[in-house]
């Protein structure tokens, strides 16, 4: 299987094994899968997440909408991967 990621999720990997946690980005991917089959609660959305979903699609509804590289850009900015 040959997989397609994001530069910043290749990074993620390269620091991984260049750090002495996983001996291969092969490793690094099925840990990463390993730990989303052991996720007891899965996709399983409580009342406030509901409720933030609907309040979202309110907001869009009104025109109230950030652009997702604004918002993605000032992540990035408060959080480096660096």
């Amino acid at each position: 299987m040959n997989l397609r990621i994001t530069p910043e999720l290749q990074r993620f990997v390269d620091e991984q094994v260049k750090a002495g946690r996983f001996s291969s980005a092969d490793e690094v991917v099925e840990a990463g899968l390993a730990r989303l089959m052991l996720d007891d609660e899965g996709d399983v959305l409580d009342a406030r997440d509901v409720a933030e979903i609907k309040a979202s699609r309110e907001q869009a509804r009104a025109g109230n909408v950030t652009d997702w590289r604004q918002y993605s850009s000032e992540i990035r900015k408060r959080y480096p991967l660096d």
